[in-house]
């Protein structure tokens, strides 16, 4: 099977696999793009299980955009206290005073403003705007580079920016109408099945019937940095 075909069938082998599979997380509860974004920053080199707590009291605390630019840096920083790398604290506030200022305090829902926001990188801006407006824009992360060097079985090293280009490229040639739930569905696979530091559990995998790896047995080699 030919790349492009591997890419075309995802769509429909993922979809209904993430409708049965999906793990129960609370920033999946709504499509609020605040909510989504305060998620997505926490989720950056932290652990699930160790977010949904900070998730929740965060939101419980400052429920708004509006309240999170006003908070004071003493309690952003006991929310995020423990949670690490606190320059992204910093960029939410910051980000948040941006919406304030440039967009009266809405969310922007274009993929060009949510990415000029402080601390909002390609990855965050396509999550973002895929799952909260349901924009074909790809979310290209590490999960997401090992699970499709696996299915196209390709050897080139993921940490290359111009590999990453084109998967996003090659992604967003296939993105379906319902772009959230695809979104999550390839995370979702790139953190369970196909996940880190294991082997991959190909025999559950809905896509095994087009993966290349799978059809090879390269699955463990890849992916290569």
């Amino acid at each position: 099977m030919e790349k492009p075909d591997i890419f075309a069938c995802l769509p429909g082998a993922l979809l209904p696999w993430y409708e049965a599979n999906r793990r129960d997380l609370p920033w999946r509860k709504d499509k609020d793009p605040y909510h989504i974004w305060v998620s997505e920053i926490m989720l950056q080199q932290t652990r699930v299980e160790a977010v949904k707590g900070y998730y929740a009291r965060f939101l419980e605390q400052l429920p708004t955009i509006a309240d999170l630019a006003n908070a004071d840096d003493e309690q952003l920083h006991k929310l995020w206290e423990g949670l690490g790398y606190y320059s992204r604290v910093r960029n939410l506030k910051k980000a948040a005073g941006e919406i304030m200022e440039r967009h009266g305090g809405v969310f922007p829902k274009t993929h060009k403003e949510i990415s000029d926001l402080s601390g909002i990188g390609p990855y965050t801006a396509g999550a973002i705007c895929s799952i909260a407006f349901d924009l074909p824009t790809p979310a290209v992360d590490g999960n997401v580079l090992r699970v499709i060097s696996r299915l196209t079985n390709d050897n080139t090293p993921i940490d290359r920016p111009v590999f990453r280009k084109q998967i996003t490229e090659n992604l967003a040639a296939i993105y379906p109408s319902r772009a959230g739930d695809f979104t999550q569905a390839l995370m979702e696979l790139g953190a369970t099945l196909c996940g880190p530091n294991r082997k991959p559990d190909c025999s559950n995998c809905p896509c095994n019937a087009f993966c290349l790896a799978y059809a090879n047995g390269t699955g463990e080699k890849l992916p290569v940095k």
